[in-house]
C-alpha cells in the first residue's frame, strides 16, 4: 500500500464519520425528549472522537485485527429504511441511524473483502468493527427502549 492509497482510504472514512456526526448532532438538535437528545448528542461525540482517531493512524499503527467479533443483534435487518425528517419520532431516528451503521459495515467489509493488500484489509476491518460496535450500540438501545416498550 502507498502512502496515498492510505491517506485516500482515510480521507474517504473521516468523510463518512463527518457525515455521521451532522446526522447526529441534526437529530439532537430535533430529538423531542431528554434522552434522545442525549443519545444522539453522546454519538455525534463518538463520531468526532473517531474522525480524530482516523486523522491520527498512521499504516504501521494498525496492528492485526481484533480476535473477538463484535455481536450483531441483526434487529436493522428486519428494519425498513426511513428518510430523515425533522419531525422524526425517536424511533425513527434511531432506525435512521441503524440503517446508517448497517450500511458502513457492509461498506468496510465489501472494501476489506475486495482489496489484496494486507494493510488496507487491516483498515478496512478496523472501520468495520468500529461501525458494527456503533450498530450494536444503537441496536441494544432500540431493543431496550423501544422493542421492550411495545
Amino acid at each position: 500500500m502507498t502512502e496515498e492509497q492510505f491517506r485516500q482510504a482515510i480521507r474517504f472514512a473521516v468523510e463518512k464519520e463527518e457525515e455521521a456526526a451532522a446526522l447526529y448532532e441534526t437529530a439532537q438538535q430535533v430529538a423531542v425528549t431528554p434522552l434522545a437528545k442525549t443519545t444522539f448528542s453522546e454519538f455525534a461525540a463518538e463520531e468526532r472522537r473517531h474522525k480524530a482517531m482516523l486523522l491520527e493512524l498512521k499504516p504501521e499503527s494498525l496492528g492485526k485485527p481484533a480476535a473477538a467479533k463484535v455481536p450483531d443483534l441483526r434487529i436493522s435487518d428486519y428494519l425498513v429504511e426511513v428518510e430523515f425528517r425533522p419531525d422524526m419520532s425517536y424511533q425513527d431516528m434511531l432506525i435512521l441511524a441503524m440503517k446508517r451503521e448497517e450500511q458502513s459495515v457492509r461498506l468496510y467489509s465489501d472494501l476489506q473483502r475486495r482489496t489484496g493488500d494486507a494493510q488496507l484489509q487491516r483498515l478496512f476491518g478496523l472501520l468495520a468493527e468500529e461501525e458494527a460496535r456503533h450498530k450494536l450500540r444503537l441496536e441494544t438501545i432500540y431493543d431496550d427502549e423501544v422493542l421492550q416498550e411495545n
